[in-house]
């Protein structure tokens, strides 16, 4: 079973500059200093996007290459996937998905406006989400 990374969607203000930043790019990546250590492990997982403290995205990794200045590229799939929005801590960088990850969203289910993380973490820990 392949291993999960998740990342903030730093600087985007909308779900909407997620789906454009993928738009208008033929080969989605994203480059960071180092290589995940398990990361043979993580080539067929996916990377999931977090934005307002939801994972809300997700894209197939297919790869990983150093660039010329000996940062590390991680190569996705050019298709975004929407899941069900689960609550997640910001944090710097990737890191590993722990658990199950959230299911994608069948086309055309919506889940409406994302809660916001704070409020979504204390809902499902009282069993109401």
């Amino acid at each position: 079973m392949p291993l999960h990374l998740t990342k903030i969607a730093f600087g985007a203000k909308s779900f909407a500059d997620i789906e454009e930043w993928y738009a208008n790019r033929r080969s989605p990546h994203l480059t960071t200093r180092y290589r995940p250590t398990k990361w043979e492990q993580c080539i067929g997982g996916s990377l999931f996007w977090i934005f307002e403290h939801n994972i809300v995205a997700r894209s197939t990794i297919t790869g990983f290459s150093q660039t010329d200045t000996g940062r590390w590229r991680i190569e996705l799939e050019p298709e975004l996937v929407k899941v069900m929005p689960r609550p997640k801590r910001a944090h710097q960088g990737w890191r590993y998905l722990k658990g199950e990850p959230p299911r994608d969203l069948m086309d055309g289910e919506d889940v409406g406006g994302v809660i916001p993380g704070k409020l979504a973490g204390k809902l499902q820990r009282l069993g109401l989400i």
